[in-house]
């Protein structure tokens, strides 16, 4: 039996992932989503991270009430199109000659298999729990989904 409320609750954090890729700018070398977190890895400078410009600016994007889409491309249109690809190790699922992208519209654009709420305002809102250096081409910035009495922000 699908427990719908954890699947939701990824399906939140995953969606929110794409937005905090899209807020740090570098390409992302590592992530984890779980009911109650997730993360991003970035090969970027420590410098560059700034928790509560994250979150305001996370939070702004989800304050779009976008909505998100599936479309399909080829292999071939993805091998043309590299800058889609955000991921340094892991590579986009293809499938059979075709890839899956998610859409938010004027946002997002990438290669993902994941599951994805069907409008960006489903989020709520995000927390910054942690920004940590985990190596060279790993730092990792950590999101809880902001509860919904209170304000988004950090920790």
């Amino acid at each position: 039996e699908l427990d719908w409320e954890r699947r939701y609750a990824l399906m939140r954090l995953h969606t929110a992932l794409h937005l905090l890729s899209c807020v740090i700018v570098a390409p992302v070398s590592g992530g984890n989503i779980a009911p109650d977190k997730a993360r991003l890895d970035f090969d970027i400078d420590m410098s560059r991270l700034d928790a509560e410009h994250i979150a305001r600016a996370t939070n702004a994007l989800i304050a779009a009430s976008v909505a998100t889409e599936t479309v399909w491309i080829s292999a071939a249109e993805l091998d043309a199109q590299p800058e889609l690809v955000k991921t340094m190790s892991v590579g986009p699922p293809r499938g059979v000659g075709r890839v899956r992208l998610v859409r938010i519209a004027g946002i997002d654009l990438q290669p993902c298999g994941g599951t994805h709420v069907r409008n960006i305002a489903e989020i709520g809102g995000i927390r910054v729990t942690r920004i940590r250096n985990e190596g060279k081409h790993n730092k990792r910035v950590e999101i809880v989904l902001a509860p919904e009495t209170g304000a988004p922000g950090i920790d």
